[in-house]
């Protein structure tokens, strides 16, 4: 059965597809049957550049227990650079 679950953010970002290196400014969040991956659900993250013409994209599925111990690591680097007196 499909979640239909998703959920979208602006973001400011750089990526590498196909032809080479791009900024996106969105990603959206699903959690959802994955196209690639095999299992029954997983968190897809899309990347995308939604302003421009050739659909730039770069698309991401993870188990749910990796998407999570990917979440904690994130906030575990962030809290390392905070600690250091960067700006976050």
């Amino acid at each position: 059965m499909c979640t239909m679950i998703i959920e979208k953010t602006k973001v400011q970002g750089s990526g590498k597809g196909n032809k080479g290196w791009f900024k996106f400014s969105q990603a959206n969040v699903s959690f959802d049957h994955p196209t690639h991956l095999h299992q029954d659900y997983s968190i897809n993250i899309d990347f995308i550049e939604d302003h421009s013409k050739e659909n730039k994209r770069i698309a991401i599925e993870l188990t749910p227990k990796s998407a999570k111990d990917l979440i904690h690591t994130i906030l575990k680097s962030l809290n390392k650079g905070e600690k250091m007196g960067l700006k976050i």
